[in-house]
């Protein structure tokens, strides 16, 4: 209860209103998975000043949110129980399934009203499956992919793309808005998932476009870095060749996204492409390039650790 306004002046119990429905309109928020670009997402949505509750199968990966301020839960059902809002950025379809639908998963945990965020790359299906059974449980989910990497997500500029109801997506948008600046609803539950398919598609074959441009510079006796700065910004232009290449220059794969995330991506796109009766020779090309980057045992390194596969022609 606020203090009887006679004994305030006009400023003190504006101050002081302000400070106690700044309080109750703080919404809570469960992140379900801090690694490479999940920690950076979270720690957007605390300078928002929503309160965060985070839960990672390594707490040493949550470290610096928590130092921030973010409070550790012990398991799922912990994390989201009192939650407005779950988003989960994990690893494999696998992963996505067992934390909603298991016996102690979100769906079964959090409280009705909740708004459940995938923000994993999954697979379209599974996200309807989340969907629905979220809504029997008085709840609403939405698939919502995001791309942009490691840099997107530490600068908050990551492109978000959407699929569920209108509604549920609109009630969500301010957390989208922390996140990103390019934020697509795309339609019905799956959408967004469909959505950033399309997107792994152009960057598998665009990836082996980066590094094919990179290794004939190189053997040709041009200086590539001197390359790079007239190529990103002509007709050749791209996020990868602007972002990624670099790297690859200066032989630094740390991940700002795994090969082996981008393996299980590509891998769904084409699922989903054969339903269709969609040929995707480029995809299929990919695939096999990645899978012999895996077989080097390159798979925790970066998507742009491909660029070793030209390297060793030389």
């Amino acid at each position: 209860m606020l203090p009887d306004r006679r004994f305030l002046s006009t400023e003190d119990w504006s101050n002081l209103y302000k400070e106690r429905a700044g309080r109750t309109m703080t919404q809570k928020v469960a992140f379900i998975g801090t690694g490479v670009m999940g920690k950076s997402m979270a720690g957007h949505l605390m300078d928002k000043g929503y309160e965060l509750t985070v839960y990672t199968r390594t707490k040493e990966k949550a470290a610096e949110l928590l130092d921030r301020g973010a409070e550790w839960a012990a398991t799922v059902k912990e994390a989201v129980a009192d939650a407005d809002y779950v988003i989960t950025m994990v690893g494999y379809p696998s992963d996505v399934e067992s934390i909603y639908l298991g016996e102690d998963g979100i769906i079964k945990s959090a409280r009705k009203g909740a708004f459940l965020i995938d923000m994993t790359t999954s697979k379209p299906s599974l996200a309807k499956e989340i969907a629905e059974e979220a809504l029997k449980n008085g709840m609403h989910a939405v698939d919502a992919p995001v791309s942009g990497g490691d840099v997107g997500a530490r600068e908050a500029r990551l492109a978000i793309m959407i699929g569920g109801e209108k509604e549920a997506y609109t009630k969500c948008l301010p957390l989208f808005e922390a996140m990103g600046n390019n934020i697509v609803h795309q339609g019905p539950a799956g959408s967004g998932q469909h959505t950033k398919m399309s997107n792994q598609i152009a960057i598998s074959s665009g990836m082996i476009a980066a590094c094919e441009a990179l290794a004939y510079a190189e053997k040709t006796g041009l200086d590539p870095e001197d390359v790079l700065k007239s190529i990103t910004t002509g007709a050749a232009g791209s996020w990868t060749l602007q972002n990624l290449a670099p790297r690859m220059l200066q032989g630094n794969f740390e991940p700002g996204f795994y090969v082996k995330h981008f393996i299980k991506d590509m891998r769904i796109a084409k699922e989903e492409s054969e339903q269709f009766g969609l040929n995707t020779p480029g995809l299929d090309l990919a695939l096999s390039l990645f899978g012999q980057l895996e077989e080097m045992g390159e798979e925790n390194s970066g998507t742009h650790a491909l660029y070793k596969l030209w390297k060793q022609q030389q």
